[in-house]
């Protein structure tokens, strides 16, 4: 374990890298913007062109937001599923909740090809996909919420939410073997997951799920540290195994779940972000670890919103891919060196 000022000195290197990083972040796109003008733009000075302004406004501060959002989130849910499940390969989105979303917005997508024209139009628009996405997250949400009223083992619960994944997985497999190759390639766009696409309207919905689910998780990282040692040490320190496993599910979905209904399903970064923050600050107390956590993605989806965007280039590439391909070798990495998880 390390001393306080360790951890100190720990947040302060990763809050200047965590500037650094949003700074570049909102600079660099198909068109490069001076630092100097990202500054007088965010503090309200006067900008040398007013289109700059509009683009870092409109565009970039909404989608560096979205991804400080996304990744400190996922981050969070990661950790909460490790801890709860003692498991490291436990993720954000190991009960079905990101398997239900798809199924939503697979099943407003094909449906709403039957109709076509304004109908079609109607649907397909930004908080329709939205709307379908937490909505199917909701669904599995309360069928796995049900689940652990009856179950008392951890485990099963982990089990039966891999089995609500493979069954909306299956039907989402079964609707695209039917659609059309229009609507296929609008849904695998979807999957690819998208971090501007989120208005202003919808990045405060978002901020407010996201606070939800952090003072959750906050208010739970006594029981947390507990879980670390085992339920049965759990019980016996007073803590209520069906009341904290209902509250960690429950801010886990509210993170994972917003988070994929505004910026589609974005993998690896929950599952990778406890184990890399475990190795740095070398601590299981979840007191430090959640905020460490947060900044820690945040700076991660950052750096791959960074990396996607393909500075000077007008395309984007998939944030997923970047996640996997940025951080995974990095992972495995600090695990060879490491050579075990800090659990």
């Amino acid at each position: 374990m390390q001393s306080t000022r360790s951890y100190r000195n720990h947040f302060i290197f990763l809050g200047i890298f965590f500037l650094c990083i949003l700074l570049l972040n909102i600079s660099l796109g198909s068109v490069a913007i001076p630092l100097e003008a990202v500054l007088q733009s965010l503090f309200g000075g006067e900008v040398e062109k007013e289109s700059w302004r509009f683009i870092i406004t409109e565009y970039r501060l909404p989608k560096a937001m979205t991804a400080i959002i996304a990744g400190g989130g996922l981050a969070i849910a990661g950790l909460l599923m490790q801890t709860l499940f003692r498991n490291p390969l436990a993720g954000p989105f190991v009960l079905g909740l990101s398997s239900g979303a798809s199924l939503g917005v697979a099943i407003l997508i094909l449906g709403a090809g039957a109709f076509g024209g304004y109908f079609s139009t109607l649907l397909l628009n930004e908080w329709s996909l939205v709307i379908a996405s937490a909505f199917g997250s909701f669904l599995v949400l309360l069928a796995v919420l049900a689940v652990t009223f009856r179950v008392k083992d951890t485990m099963a619960i982990l089990i039966i939410g891999l089995m609500f994944g493979s069954v909306t997985s299956a039907v989402v497999a079964v609707l695209s073997y039917f659609s059309k190759a229009e609507q296929l390639q609008q849904y695998i766009f979807w999957s690819f997951g998208s971090l501007g696409d989120v208005s202003w309207s919808g990045l405060g919905i978002l901020s407010f799920c996201f606070l939800i689910g952090l003072l959750l998780a906050l208010y739970q990282s006594k029981s947390l540290n507990a879980l670390l040692l085992g339920e049965n040490y759990a019980k016996s320190m007073g803590i209520r195994m069906k009341r904290t496993t209902f509250v960690i599910i429950l801010a886990t979905s509210i993170l994972a779940g917003g988070i994929t209904a505004f910026a589609g399903p974005i993998a690896f970064v929950g599952l990778a972000v406890p184990h890399l923050t475990r190795q740095y600050f070398n601590t299981s107390n979840h007191l430090v670890l959640i905020p460490a956590v947060l900044l820690s993605g945040s700076i991660l989806m950052l750096v791959c919103d960074t990396v996607a965007q393909w500075p000077f280039h007008e395309f984007t590439l998939p944030i997923n891919a970047i996640t996997s391909l940025i951080g995974a070798p990095v992972v495995i990495w600090l695990l060879v060196r490491k050579r075990k998880l800090l659990f």
